[in-house]
């Protein structure tokens, strides 16, 4: 994807909820972001060992909420690094439930990023935490690696992705379209509905999902790498995107309200 940074997902031909995970290598070191489901792990793994990188080399995990298609792994991690130096890092918010995940035993190796200040260094990268409250759960949060600018961003940009791609690709008839369920272009799948879907499904409130995009706007991203659905890797795409997500209607209970 850039610099160091891999991406170790699975995807399932017959599933519309793909789930992307992500590694930061440094040197011989490395950081899992949101691992996957204990039933991909296999295929991550897989992909873990294609990048070079050994298991006893993984010094971190780091998970942007407490879901268990991103954290049903955490235990098989433990297990097969083997390694006693590895640390979990997620909010205190989430760690609550995090530690449902692994033995009593491992529950030291739990680390709240508030008491790294929001920073974490991997030799001379460092990634920035940052917080997306109720996105969708109260200690969600976004990691950027300042580095190459690319911005994992766990649920948010996710997408039920009925047609799936690694990348996400939009055409310059994308930006004047009005009508997401019509292509003007006669295209047979447009990204938008499933996108759009996926956030009024997942997220809490309007409210919520428009402070995140404010949020995320300000930020020096090259790349946003979701946790489901497709990488956007294009600057104008990205803007795009924001800008829809943040003016999204119905989300969550004001659908409902």
């Amino acid at each position: 994807m850039a610099d160091g940074i891999f991406w170790i997902g699975v995807h399932d031909p017959e599933a519309n909820l793909h789930c992307n995970s992500y590694i930061v290598i440094e040197g011989e070191s490395a950081l899992i972001i949101d691992g996957g489901s204990r039933p991909d792990f296999a295929g991550t793994m897989m992909k873990v060992l294609q990048t070079g990188i050994r298991p006893k080399n993984i010094v971190g995990l780091i998970y942007q909420h407490y879901d268990p298609d991103l954290c049903g792994s955490l235990a098989n991690f433990i297990d097969l690094c083997d390694n006693p130096e590895l640390r979990i890092y997620s909010k205190a918010s989430n760690n609550i439930f995090l530690r449902h995940y692994c033995e009593k035993v491992h529950h030291k190796k739990l680390v709240d990023i508030n008491g790294l200040n929001y920073e974490l260094s991997l030799g001379s990268r460092k990634l920035k935490f940052i917080k997306t409250p109720y996105t969708h759960s109260a200690g969600s949060f976004v990691t950027l690696d300042e580095r190459t600018g690319t911005l994992f961003t766990s649920d948010l940009f996710g997408s039920f992705a009925t047609k799936w791609e690694l990348f996400l690709e939009l055409t310059d008839q994308c930006f004047t379209c009005t009508n997401f369920h019509r292509c003007p272009n006669h295209k047979s799948y447009c990204p938008m509905p499933d996108l759009e879907a996926f956030h009024r499904q997942v997220m809490p409130s309007t409210k919520a999902l428009s402070h995140a995009m404010g949020v995320i706007e300000k930020l020096p991203v090259t790349a946003l790498a979701p946790q489901h659905g497709s990488i956007i890797n294009k600057e104008r795409d990205i803007s795009w995107v924001v800008s829809k997500l943040k003016n999204l209607e119905g989300v969550g209970i004001d659908a409902i309200v």
